[in-house]
């Protein structure tokens, strides 16, 4: 399980966020609007500005105060450290 951080100490499960999406767009405001609605909207901008939107897989949607380029860079260097780690692995498995 990896948690990635969102903003302000505030941390989601990596394996299940579908999207992270720019605000800007309309269809980020209605997004945004049905989970307000439906009792999912989870917001961690700590009253700043949302700067990018999390879709997680359990149709929870976060909000974060964190650009959506950055929550990207975080994802893909965790996923690097488990490819090295699984290649660390692999390494001492094999048979010299």
């Amino acid at each position: 399980m990896k948690l990635l951080n969102v903003g302000f100490g505030n941390t989601v499960m990596v394996e299940r966020i579908i999207a992270v999406i720019n605000t800007g767009s309309s269809p980020a405001r209605k997004i945004k609007e049905l989970a307000k609605q439906e009792g999912k909207l989870i917001d961690v901008t700590e009253g700043r500005r949302t700067r990018s939107i999390l879709i997680m897989d359990s149709n929870h949607v976060v909000l974060s105060s964190v650009q959506s380029d950055t929550i990207t860079q975080r994802m893909q260097a965790l996923h690097i450290d488990v490819h090295l780690a699984e290649f660390e692995r692999d390494k001492k498995q094999r048979p010299e």
